[in-house]
């Protein structure tokens, strides 16, 4: 059995739970220099959240090893029998995306009336369909509606809970 010292495991222990502790302190711009020099690659533009939680992972990873290499092409087998690139995506289909929580299913209907007109929306894979269009998002449908910039699903009364007016 191989052992390590004592002393040494404590050392490391403490040196990598101080970079951790430390990571919160940092402003952004030193995140972002941080994620460079552990990470070697400019880091992506997300929250300050993402970027702590993943330099965290990067400085226990370096401390203390990361996955074998068995566990590596177990996962690498998962993902090629279910069709997916390392990235957990359908090749060539770019990024998958998850239906936010508060938006219905596809299918439904979202019916605003608006200036005495009633206009239905229906909800579909990746977007919305709108007088025969397919448009990315409800903001897009409610500025061609009102002709002007509104918040989506606060027009259709998606926002803060249940919507106003949902069918089916």
């Amino acid at each position: 059995m191989c052992r390590t010292p004592v002393g040494r495991e404590r050392h490391v222990s403490d040196s990598t739970l101080r970079q951790i502790t430390q990571l919160n302190k940092l402003s952004f711009s030193e995140l972002q220099a941080r994620w460079r020099s552990l990470l070697g690659t400019e880091p992506p533009a997300y929250h300050r959240r993402f970027l702590v939680k993943r330099l965290a992972y990067r400085i226990q990873e370096l401390a203390y090893g990361g996955l074998s290499e068995t566990t590596r092409a177990q996962m690498a087998g998962i993902l090629q029998d279910a069709g997916l690139d390392e990235q957990a995506s359908i090749p060539g289909r770019g990024r998958t995306s998850k239906r936010p929580r508060d938006l219905p299913l596809a299918g439904t209907r979202l019916v605003r009336e608006w200036n005495g007109r009633r206009y239905e929306v229906t909800v579909a894979s990746g977007g919305f369909l709108f007088e025969g269009r397919r448009y990315r998002s409800l903001t897009a449908i409610t500025k061609v509606i009102t002709g002007t910039h509104w918040n989506g699903r606060a027009f259709f009364g998606l926002r803060g809970g249940t919507p106003r007016e949902c069918e089916q």
